[in-house]
């Protein structure tokens, strides 16, 4: 068993300078892309310690192996924003690797009632290239939301998915 399993499992301990001290030390490692679930989990910790640890290991995460994106996916819809948006965040790391995940970050989109998790969910949507009629919809009602940071975020994710297209398009038509 690697110690990145043995700090995954330390996370779920009943004491929290435990869970903490894992936490930390799994942002310290460099290689907890594996545990990128578990992380995401801690985040919603009781205690403010490990949440913090949590967040601070994610932050230093590149994108998550394919195993992990089923059940971000899952943790996308959680009450805790901290769960939702660090989620959503890997999902959109994971660019088009997670495909599969735009109609979930779509829902997340137009429900969360976290703007930071809808802002988070219009840029992942950006980085997953999905050009889906309802990826594009959910993207164009939101460009005339009343927040400005989420319009801009859907604006670009919108562009990225147009140039992604035309790129295609050229691409396929010099073949």
């Amino acid at each position: 068993m690697s110690d990145v399993t043995v700090l995954a499992r330390q996370l779920q301990d009943k004491q929290a300078s435990v869970r903490a001290q894992a936490a930390e030390r799994l942002g310290r490692c460099g290689d907890a892309a594996c545990v990128a679930v578990e992380l995401v989990r801690a985040c919603g910790d009781e205690e403010e310690v490990v949440r913090e640890w949590a967040v601070a290991a994610l932050e230093e995460l590149g994108p998550p192996p394919a195993s992990s994106l089923e059940p971000l996916c899952s943790l996308a819809a959680a009450a805790q924003e901290l769960v939702a948006y660090w989620a959503v965040t890997l999902l959109g790391r994971a660019g088009p690797e997670a495909f599969a995940a735009a109609p979930a970050l779509v829902s997340v989109l137009e429900t969360s009632p976290h703007p930071a998790v809808r802002q988070r969910a219009a840029w992942a949507l950006g980085r997953i290239r999905d050009q889906s009629a309802a990826t594009i919809a959910a993207l164009e009602r939101v460009k005339s939301s009343g927040d400005p940071r989420l319009a801009r975020l859907a604006a670009e994710s919108l562009d990225n998915d147009r140039t992604a297209s035309d790129f295609h398009s050229r691409t396929h038509a010099c073949g």
